[in-house]
């Protein structure tokens, strides 16, 4: 079966010779993930699992960039009752289920029985982070760059980085990524394991990622998926822990005037000033 869907905001969808290919498309600047990815995400990865067409995934970004993370400005409506002065309990909590649901829809990129494929060029930021370290394959191109940037703008990485890259890169380069938000060019996101190779160009990884996919997909494919989920099985407690408990983290402690300096800073593009209040 080959078909094309564009019934989606944040997303394009194709399926041919068995293997799905789920393209980024904004309609953000960078393919910045809005309220239409965070809803649409979750409903493809959901039919792509429950598809037996599909039997291997391909992830990538429109253009030159993978995704430059979460939509700010998209999102501050989403964001403002549990910054605004004296948020209490019904904010955040309504903010703790928002969260839940942003979890759940990475969740479904990593709990998708049909192995995932991530073919990344450009910028990777933040929440670009978090949904690769959901697919079970990274390649990139020689431009890629990766920040795990959440620091930078006082926010605690809550979708899915700190449960999962430690597993992926192990917990020092974890660590040293996720404190000083600093940016990993593609020569050093393969030395620490964060992809599998690095190619020329866009094209040259994505045509990678399709035949890695191809591969996987001629494989028996309820072997592929128990394979998967053996190799799951053993962290899956870890990480929905982790994802629990980083959500209860910030929605107690997310707002601050260093995040309110950090979005004033970045809009104004000048260097923030954080005081720790």
């Amino acid at each position: 079966m080959t078909y094309r869907s564009t019934d989606y905001q944040a997303f394009e969808l194709a399926v041919a010779d068995h293997v799905a290919e789920v393209t980024l498309i904004g309609p953000g600047p960078g393919n910045a993930m809005g309220p239409d990815f965070w809803s649409e995400l979750a409903v493809i990865f959901t039919e792509l699992d429950a598809d037996p067409d599909v039997r291997a995934v391909v992830l990538t970004g429109a253009g030159k960039h993978f995704s430059y993370g979460l939509d700010l400005a998209a999102m501050a409506g989403d964001l403002s009752a549990v910054l605004a002065d004296g948020a209490k309990a019904k904010a955040r909590t309504d903010f703790h289920g928002m969260v839940r649901r942003m979890q759940g829809a990475i969740t479904t990129v990593a709990d998708c029985r049909k192995p995932v494929v991530a073919a990344i060029s450009g910028w990777c930021i933040g929440g670009g982070v978090d949904l690769i370290t959901a697919a079970d394959i990274r390649v990139a191109s020689a431009d890629a760059k990766f920040s795990v940037r959440e620091v930078r703008v006082a926010m605690v990485a809550d979708v899915g980085t700190l449960a999962r890259l430690p597993q992926i890169i192990g917990d020092g380069h974890t660590r040293e990524l996720a404190l000083t938000g600093k940016d990993v060019d593609a020569a050093r996101a393969e030395k620490i394991g964060l992809v599998n190779d690095v190619y020329d160009d866009r094209d040259a990884a994505l045509a990678a990622a399709r035949a890695t996919a191809a591969e996987i997909a001629a494989n028996p494919p309820l072997v592929v998926q128990g394979i998967k989920d053996v190799l799951d099985h053993s962290r899956s407690a870890q990480v929905n822990d982790s994802l629990r408990y980083v959500a209860a983290w910030n929605a107690a402690f997310l707002p601050s005037l260093d995040l309110t300096e950090a979005v004033t800073a970045m809009f104004a593009k000048r260097p923030p000033v954080f005081t720790g209040e």
